[in-house]
């Protein structure tokens, strides 16, 4: 159907939540998206970081195909396919073992079940990783801050304080939006839950002072490691370490929110590794299922043991579908060596935004990058929709600042598209 029968149907009896842009997409194929009259656009927003592996990806459609003819959903009483084989290379992938992870692929391609567990098998000294799967990033940020509450009540603890950051964003439901350090986010939904504590990013002194005056009534430090809402602003090693210190020195935990900057998008399977440093806990969604629903919560395994039946739970999460396409995807991102290629990529990204004389600052990581703008560019919203009309599908952040957020199989030769867009957009 049409665009613009579309928008009547949306107008009518659609919540409007969204501010939508004047166009429907009916079709995609790797880095490029269709409208329903059959324009191309070259795709730099990706569902704000979903389509890791882009669109109608094979093997992403093959696994969808295959499992939807056999199961989609049976609950989580039972075993299904695929889950554990997801959980194992997500605790692979959470100890930065990309050997380990293509070991795991390897043995799937192979379809031998002798040679995945061999592979699985924790070596001595090795990290295990448990996950509960869940539907979206604010469920998995739901279920992150549940884990570390109780993690603190079961060992004696008794904090129940989370430290957030201001900038920050975990999710729409109450509790994240109470962890959501935003007024603008808050203001119209109060009474928020309570037990959070804010922070200014990067502030080490600042955040020495709140654990000097909480102490042990805090049970966790809350953060992303590059913040993506606020307009891609990376948290620094120091801050990071800082946190780690901090938290642990009165029993409480790190809780890394990967959900956009995890999954290989920022050149390491997930952003907090390039820190140097190791969270207890991390939430994941957006890019790991390829744009089937999905979210995790990935925690160190004698952190994820405080869990019991009844403690915590989904419906849908981890269903046979989801679970299948995760699969596919995370495999053929080991596969194709992708933390490698985004790095590779995006630091060209970032080397041809730097070159435009509209860009005043260029920031991020792999291929999750943010710019600012001139003021004499205009509302950073209008550059979008400018930028739509040139074919290219891009973010703003704010008044001065664009976001990008292609899939990971972005080549240089589409930045070139990009960054001649911009050119004309820009002028």
């Amino acid at each position: 159907m049409s665009y613009q029968y579309q928008k009547r149907l949306d107008d009518a009896y659609v919540m409007h939540t969204y501010g939508r842009l004047p166009v429907e997409f009916v079709r995609g194929e790797g880095m490029e998206l269709f409208d329903d009259a059959g324009r191309a656009y070259r795709d730099f927003l990706a569902g704000i970081g979903v389509c890791s592996l882009g669109h109608n990806h094979p093997a992403v459609t093959r696994a969808l195909t295959e499992q939807a003819t056999k199961l989609t959903s049976v609950s989580n009483y039972f075993y299904t396919e695929h889950r554990g084989e997801v959980a194992a290379l997500l605790s692979k992938l959470a100890n930065d073992d990309l050997d380990g992870a293509r070991a795991l692929v390897a043995a799937l391609d192979a379809a031998d079940e002798g040679a995945f567990d061999a592979a699985a098998s924790p070596k001595p000294g090795e990290r295990v990783w448990k996950t509960f799967f869940a539907n979206s990033g604010a469920e998995a940020n739901e279920g992150a801050m549940k884990l570390a509450r109780l993690f603190a009540r079961r060992q004696g603890n008794g904090g129940n304080t989370i430290v957030c950051l201001k900038g920050g964003f975990h999710g729409r439901t109450l509790e994240t939006i109470a962890a959501t350090m935003q007024d603008w986010l808050q203001e119209s939904f109060t009474p928020l839950p309570g037990g959070f504590i804010a922070c200014e990013p990067n502030d080490v002194a600042e955040l020495r002072a709140i654990f000097d005056r909480y102490g042990s009534e805090i049970c966790a430090v809350m953060f992303e490691p590059i913040q993506g809402e606020s307009g891609v602003h990376p948290l620094t090693p120091e801050f990071l370490r800082a946190a780690d210190e901090l938290v642990h020195g009165v029993g409480g935990l790190t809780i890394s929110d990967e959900v956009q900057a995890g999954v290989f998008r920022c050149g390491a399977p997930f952003a907090v590794q390039l820190a140097g440093v190791t969270p207890d806990i991390m939430s994941l969604a957006k890019g790991i299922a390829g744009g089937m629903t999905m979210g995790a919560v990935v925690a160190r395994a004698e952190v994820a043991d405080v869990f019991r039946p009844g403690d915590h739970g989904s419906t849908f999460g981890g269903s046979a579908l989801a679970v299948a396409a995760a699969e596919a995807v995370l495999a053929e991102l080991v596969r194709g060596d992708y933390a490698a290629h985004a790095a590779s990529v995006g630091a060209y990204l970032a080397s041809r935004l730097e070159e435009l004389p509209q860009v005043t600052e260029v920031r991020g990581a792999g291929l999750m990058r943010g710019c600012d703008l001139v003021e004499e560019a205009g509302d950073a919203h209008d550059v979008v929709a400018r930028l739509m009309a040139e074919g290219v599908i891009a973010n703003a952040t704010g008044v001065r600042t664009l976001r990008f957020l292609p899939p990971l199989i972005c080549e240089r030769e589409d930045v070139d598209v990009l960054i001649a867009a911009l050119q004309r957009v820009l002028g």
